[in-house]
Order: C-alpha cells, then structure tokens, then sequence
C-alpha cells in the first residue's frame, strides 16, 4: 500500500502544475459575489487554469463615519488593490467600475467590463413604510443615502423629504435601516441588491426622470497591469462590446467635467437602432440648480475580433484590444461633446460651487 502511495505522490509531483491566477477584491459580501461570478466565468473558459481569491479591506471600507465625499480621495476602494497588483501579489482586481476613478494611476488599466446589470437605483423602505413610495412617504421623512447625486437630485425631486449620510457596506446599512428608527428609507443601487439576492427587498427603483445613476454603475471592471499582456489576453474576453461602448461615453463625459465623489454628476446612457444615447447632469448640492442635456452618435455594437496591438490601446482607462478602434472613438467623442455643451451652458460654475462648498462642510 505504502509504495503505490510514494508512486502516486512521486507521479504528482512530476505532473506539471496548474498556473494559478490570483485575483484581488474587497472582503465585503458583494466584492466577494461579483468576484466569485467573474472567476466561475474564466474558469468555465479556462479549464486548465486555477483561481485563488485575495481579499483585502481598502481606505474606503475603514473609513466608516465620513461621508464618501468629504474623504478627498479619488480611489477610495482601489487603492489598496492596486497596490498589491504593482508588487504582483495579484493578477487581477475585481471592482464595481463606479469606484474606479476615470483617470487611472500609471501602469494599470481596465481589461474588461463585463455585461451591465440594472444601472438605475432602488429605494429600500423600514419595514414600516413597505408599500410606500418616495412621493408618499410622510413629510420631513429621512432617507439615508452615501450620494452627494442621490442626494442633489432627489432633493429638488422630493422636496418634503429631508436627506442624510449612511455609510458602510449593504449589510451594514440594511441593518441601520432595519434596527433604528433613523432613516425611513435608504437609496441603493438595485445591482447590489440584485446580487446579494435581496429582490425582495427592492420597494421602488428610481427612472432616470427621478435620478440619474453614476458613471459606470451596475457594471464590474476587471483591473490588470497594463503591460501583462498575458492577463489582458485572458480577460479581454469577458468585455460586453454594448457595456463597454456605453460606460466609455459615461467616463469620457465625466473625465471630461473633471467631475469625481465630491461633485454631483449622473449619467444615462442606452443604445438602440445603431444610436448610442448619452443623457448627462450636473447639479449643485442642494438640487436646485441643474444642467442637463442629451446627445446621441451613430454607433453600431460590434462583434469582439482579433486585432493587433494599438500603440496607445487604453482610453478613459479602458483597454480593449479585441473590440473595433472605430466605435469605441465615437462613444468617447460623444462623452467629451456632451461634456463640451454643458460646460458651454454654465455646468463649471456649477461644479465649482458644490465642490467649494463641500470642502467647506
């Protein structure tokens, strides 16, 4: 028994041995279940590879009791993962692309945006306000939310509604709502909630006629090192071309207004018939001034291609090797335009006088 057991050992041993790819996320429960849907699906495509999980906790998950605005750094939740991606402690970083801010630091880059799930956000209600909507909530009412965004449009929205900060991760700020008599109801985005498989808890989800979601959000980005031409390989093929060409236009025109946390800016974007439409705002922090407008540009969603390398493959921190140059210009032209007209008509005062007042609170 002993020698058929040194064999076996002995044969492992001599088999060459799986490469394994070590991929970063947070350590809340939803990093966790966008980073497990993300490697089930290279897994599934890459059947010879392993995948070990690195969990580690950013500024942003320790910083508890300031509002996500008053921080003043732009990479609240990256910070720490792309550091252990610099040292090659990890491959790849798994992020909600709304936490990656549009500019990013030098030598890492986008390699992938997976399909976009429900961008918009959900108002979740006390259990004793089930059945109630926003409109219908009883006066001076507070609802919780973490968004200078939320806040400033559903303030000029719903103006009987009194508006404060929650922070902490979904877990966290359920059980705030749920526990205390604070808040009436909190704003979240209904992708997370979709994910953590609370539907049910879902009591409304906002149009974009009541407020517009953030750059990015419902979409996943995969971070790489932008020279790792071997991982930007393998996970140039999780990009959803229709994700990818619309969360190119929602950076362009954010990177573009120099917008950021601090600043309220919301987005909405669709594509039908061959037409990428890009509704963009901007609004002071109260809500009650506003800039909003709507462009669109013919675009046709391409099929993913092999194409070979481009000298400068990267734009608004996204690169996307295997997904025609041309419509990827056209969504980011079209995200620099609309930032142009409302620039044009006024959105940099604007800007400038939340971000102003924001520092000063």
């Amino acid at each position: 028994m002993s020698g058929n057991g040194n064999a076996a050992a002995t044969a492992e041993e001599n088999s060459p041995k799986m490469r394994v790819i070590r991929v970063g996320t947070r350590k809340s429960q939803l990093a966790r279940i966008q980073t497990d849907s993300v490697v089930a699906t290279l897994k599934a495509l890459y059947p010879g590879l392993q995948f070990e999980i690195i969990a580690m906790s950013t500024t942003g998950d320790k910083i508890l009791d300031t509002a996500l605005s008053k921080i003043g750094e732009k990479s609240l939740f990256t910070k720490e993962l792309e550091h252990a991606l610099e040292k090659n402690e990890v491959d790849l970083v798994v992020h909600s692309l709304k936490d990656l801010p549009t500019v990013l630091p030098p030598g890492f880059t986008i390699g992938a945006i997976c399909k976009r799930e429900n961008p918009h956000d959900a108002v979740v209600f006390h259990p004793k306000f089930v059945g109630k909507t926003l409109e219908t909530l009883p006066e001076k009412s507070v609802v919780g939310t973490s968004s200078l965004r939320r806040a400033a449009q559903l303030q000029r929205k719903f103006s009987h509604l009194e508006f404060r900060s929650i922070r902490g991760n979904l877990n966290t700020r359920l059980r705030k709502l749920d526990e205390q008599q604070e808040f009436s109801a909190i704003i979240l985005a209904t992708a997370g909630l979709q994910r953590m498989g609370w539907h049910n808890r879902v009591g409304q989800i906002l149009h974009p006629e009541e407020c517009m979601y953030a750059v990015g959000q419902g979409a996943l980005g995969v971070e790489v090192r932008a020279k790792d031409q071997d991982i930007l390989d393998l996970v140039g093929v999780l990009h959803d071309p229709e994700t990818l060409l619309r969360c190119i236009a929602e950076r362009a025109f954010l990177r573009h207004l120099e917008g950021g946390c601090s600043v309220p800016v919301a987005v909405h974007t669709a594509m039908k018939d061959g037409q990428l439409y890009l509704t963009g705002g901007v609004w002071s922090l109260d809500g009650s001034d506003s800039i909003q407008d709507t462009m669109q540009a013919t675009i046709h969603v391409p099929a993913q291609h092999e194409d070979g390398p481009e000298d400068d493959p990267q734009l608004v921190g996204i690169t996307a090797r295997n997904i025609p140059r041309g419509p990827q210009l056209a969504a980011q032209n079209l995200g620099i335009s609309l930032a142009n007209l409302l620039l044009s008509k006024g959105a940099k005062n604007i800007l400038d006088v939340a971000r102003q007042l924001n520092d000063a609170h």
